[in-house]
Formats: structure tokens, sequence, C-alpha cells
């Protein structure tokens, strides 16, 4: 339990960290998209409302918290299932591998589902580069969390 509620805090501050940067950069119009207003726009459009920006952010930040813990969350509980080695749980290059993979899904089915297009394009051509980025700063922090907490 301790592994699953670590990789679910290290999971959800890196994934808020990386939202806001997100949104932070999109405010500023070096961004063409904004993670939390990608989360918060689907939510409202699969209940059918239509929320002013504020809800709409506060619920795409809550989303973007709840997805991101369970994305980390899911690291652990996977190396623990095929019972790695904790030096290779805790190496650079498997967290890598396994944020590859996030982005790879963000990009091929997480953005086509929330209506951004297949790999963003409805955001932008660079779209696919901006989600580079942001997955590779909750890589970073990620990756220091499970070097302190697992």
């Amino acid at each position: 339990m301790y592994l699953l509620l670590t990789g679910f805090i290290s999971g959800a501050v890196s994934g808020i960290v990386m939202g806001l940067i997100s949104h932070m950069l999109f405010r500023l119009n070096i961004f063409k998209s904004s993670l939390i207003i990608i989360d918060g726009s689907f939510l409202f459009r699969i209940i059918k409302h239509q929320g002013n920006p504020r809800l709409i952010a506060g619920a795409g930040l809550c989303i973007h918290l709840v997805t991101s813990g369970v994305f980390g969350a899911l690291y652990p509980a996977a190396t623990t299932l095929l019972k790695l080695n904790d030096e290779v749980v805790r190496s650079f290059s498997l967290i890598s591998l396994y944020v590859a993979l996030l982005w790879l899904s963000m990009l091929f089915i997480a953005l086509p589902v929330a209506g951004e297009g297949f790999l963003g394009r409805k955001s932008g051509r660079g779209s696919w580069l901006e989600q580079f980025a942001l997955h590779g700063i909750f890589c970073i922090l990620y990756f220091v969390f499970v070097r302190i907490f697992l």
C-alpha cells in the first residue's frame, strides 16, 4: 500500500507541476494548448454542460491531479508485479521508458479522445513537441520522487 500511495502522490505532484507549466506557457502564448484546459473542456463536453473559464480550469486541474496520480501509482504497481529489483525500479532509464509510453499514449489516445485530434494537431502542429517537453518535466520530477520515496 505504501508503494501505491507514494507512487500516487509522486505522480500527482509531478503532474500538477507539469499541468501548471503547460497552463502558464499557454497563457503567455508560448504553448498552443493547456493540459488543464484540455482536461476541463473534455469533462464539460462529457457532461454536456458549458462551463465558464474558471470552472473549466478548476475541473481540469482536479482531473490532471487524479490522472497523474494514477499514472504515478501504476509504475510501482507494475514494477512490483514484474518483481524487478530496487535498483532497476529506481533507474532513470526505466522511468524514462515508462514516461515515454505515457507520452505516446497521450499523443495517440488521450489527445484524440479529448477532441484535440491525432497528435493533438487541433492545438497546433507542434503540440507533440510541447507534450514531449511537458513529459520530460514529469519524468525528471517523478524520477526524483521515486529516488527519494521508493
